[in-house]
């Protein structure tokens, strides 16, 4: 009679002769893997992803660091306009006294009087010297110079008052056509948008950029034939620009807006004193030994 350990014994013997011991665990694993050609996959270290993020609230940060785009900038030019700062600190150019703003009634009630005054007064002052623009809007506003008032004044009437302003003519008829938009649309007050003001007969660019900075307290734009001169002179934009308008853009892509409201004026200032377009006086000039074009006059 067998018991059942010897069976168990006998069995473990027979398994033991030509055969080989069991496997470990992994080989057995690996053996399984190969035969059903599974490869091994190897669990890959956590690697941490690094993302930046501009600052909500407008401020530098470390993470913000890498976002930063390099915007061109002309050499000297924090130098160069500290200097025309202090060469326009008495503030006495025309276009401190004669500017649009204080062409208009500052006492003319409503508002929209002193707005539609100093559109007007934009209007005239294109190709003509901010004396005689000065000179044509004391004559209009001893006139009433309102929106109704300037429909009823005829056209004849109109000419005597503004001549001798620049195309004095074509002035008369874009003011009687913009008067008329103004009184059915708007009324009797301007447009508080740039793109409205451009749609306006006789209003330009630079009109309608300074209507908004003057009329409505809003910087919209850099743009005067001055400003346009004086910024290639100093070589303020990437190439010689061919218009004022080329010119704003060209200046309003690296210029800190905080400067645009300065900008203007000062420079307008500047180049009715000293850097004139025809013979600019370079001797007088602080900047003489900065400006690329000195050597130039």
């Amino acid at each position: 009679m067998v018991t059942r350990s010897q069976s168990c014994a006998a069995g473990a013997g027979s398994r033991g002769k030509g055969e080989e011991p069991a496997p470990p665990r992994n080989q057995e694993v690996a053996a399984e893997e190969r035969k059903n050609h599974m490869p091994v996959k190897r669990q890959r270290k956590a690697e941490r992803l690094h993302v930046s993020y501009e600052a909500s609230d407008g401020g530098k940060s470390e993470a913000a660091d890498p976002l930063a785009v390099t915007v061109w900038e002309p050499q000297e030019w924090r130098q160069q306009l500290a200097n025309i700062r202090i060469m326009r600190s008495r503030k006495d150019a025309p276009v401190d006294q004669l500017g649009a703003e204080h062409c208009c009634d500052p006492s003319a009630p409503p508002k929209q009087v002193q707005r539609y005054q100093v559109l007007l007064a934009l209007m005239l002052s294109s190709q003509t010297k901010d004396q005689v623009t000065a000179g044509a809007m004391q004559r209009l506003r001893a006139q009433g110079l309102t929106v109704d008032s300037i429909l009823q004044t005829d056209d004849n009437t109109l000419g005597k008052l503004i001549y001798p302003v620049g195309f004095w003519r074509s002035k008369v008829k874009f003011i009687k056509q913009t008067s008329a938009i103004l009184q059915q649309r708007y009324d009797g007050d301007i447009p508080a948008s740039l793109a409205e003001l451009v749609a306006l007969p006789g209003v330009g660019p630079k009109m309608a950029h300074l209507a908004m900075a003057v009329a409505w307290g809003t910087v919209s734009g850099i743009v005067d034939t001055h400003v346009h001169r004086i910024a290639n002179r100093l070589r303020w934009t990437k190439k010689m620009t061919k218009s004022p308008e080329e010119t704003r853009a060209a200046l309003e892509e690296w210029l800190p807006r905080e400067l645009w409201s300065e900008i203007n004026g000062l420079l307008v200032g500047f180049g009715q004193q000293i850097c004139l377009p025809i013979h600019p006086r370079c001797q007088a000039c602080l900047n003489q030994a900065l400006c690329p074009s000195a050597q130039s006059f």
